[in-house]
């Protein structure tokens, strides 16, 4: 940088470099310095108009009355008559048919599909899986293995008025012993690898049924009717530890629910280590139940095991 100044009236800071580069301290355009100070009058408009300055118990609510919570709402409640006004005749009809017609009617079926995402998203979810694959200790709802049936009319009915499982401790009659447990279990895993005939399992197949297990299960381990009960013939587990359990971890998994059963009270109270299975009713949790059920009905049976 030069330490003389060449151009000493030019208006410049005398910074030069490279003999003639300068910094020049000229004012700036008058637009700029007008645009400049509006931007402070637009700040004082702004905080006065608008919510603005947080306080010790809220904020300064603006002379507006704006908010975007408010805007949100206003928005939303638009969307929703436009909603109504476009889907008014499905929603009518939706009303007024059954779930088992809505299935018969492709249109209003798929309508119902696509507008139970979100419902199945918020109320569903938190236990059967984004996609009906179940949790652990939850049932699966796509596929063909169901406690309280399959049909759209059960479907809709365990929505409606929630489910509450139920099996006794040490079996119907609480007269299993430790080993009659140890050996029942080896029996239940037995059939649901086709092998419940095997010779080596035949102390727990009389088990089975000193127990009263097959009153439920049925006499060979599949439930004659939809009542509640697990299908032992398959491997489909309603109380898996894990989503991929060895042989091992049902072993010890059906010991568990064998020793202490389903929902089990005693004197009111659960007894400890009971499983605990229930589904709460949604006729009073449901917005429009009426509607809603029947629409999360057609949803349920069509994600793929529906009977």
């Amino acid at each position: 940088m030069a330490h003389h100044n060449p151009w000493p009236n030019e208006g410049n800071t005398g910074h030069i470099w490279d003999e003639d580069i300068r910094e020049l301290d000229n004012p700036p355009p008058l637009w700029w310095m007008l645009a400049f100070y509006a931007s402070f009058i637009m700040i004082i408009f702004y905080a006065l108009y608008y919510p603005t300055i947080p306080l010790a118990n809220g904020y300064t609510k603006g002379l507006a009355g704006w908010t975007a919570v408010k805007e949100y709402h206003e928005d939303y409640q638009k969307l929703k008559d436009w909603r109504k006004a476009k889907f008014a005749d499905k929603e009518e009809k939706l009303g007024s048919l059954s779930a088992a017609q809505i299935l018969q009617d492709p249109d209003l079926k798929a309508y119902s599909i696509a507008t139970s995402k979100m419902l199945f998203g918020d109320y569903c979810a938190a236990c059967h899986g984004v996609g009906g694959q179940g949790n652990p200790n939850f049932p699966v709802l796509a596929d063909d293995d169901w406690l309280w049936g399959g049909k759209i009319q059960q479907i809709q009915a365990s929505i409606t008025n929630g489910r509450v499982g139920n099996m006794p401790a040490r079996g119907m009659m609480g007269n299993l012993t430790d080993e009659d447990i140890q050996n029942v279990a080896d029996y239940a895993l037995a059939l649901s690898e086709g092998k419940g005939d095997d010779p080596q399992y035949a102390k727990g197949k009389a088990v089975f049924a000193k127990g009263m297990c097959l009153a439920c299960h049925g006499p060979k381990g599949k439930p004659l009717a939809p009542a509640g009960a697990a299908n032992l013939t398959d491997q489909i587990w309603r109380f898996a530890p894990n989503m991929n359990p060895t042989k091992e971890d049902m072993r010890k998994s059906y010991i568990h629910t064998i020793t202490y059963g389903v929902n089990v009270k005693k004197n009111g109270e659960y007894l400890p280590g009971t499983r605990r299975a229930q589904m709460p009713t949604f006729k009073h949790r449901l917005p429009n139940a009426d509607v809603n059920i029947k629409r999360l009905a057609v949803y349920v049976h069509e994600l793929g095991g529906g009977q």
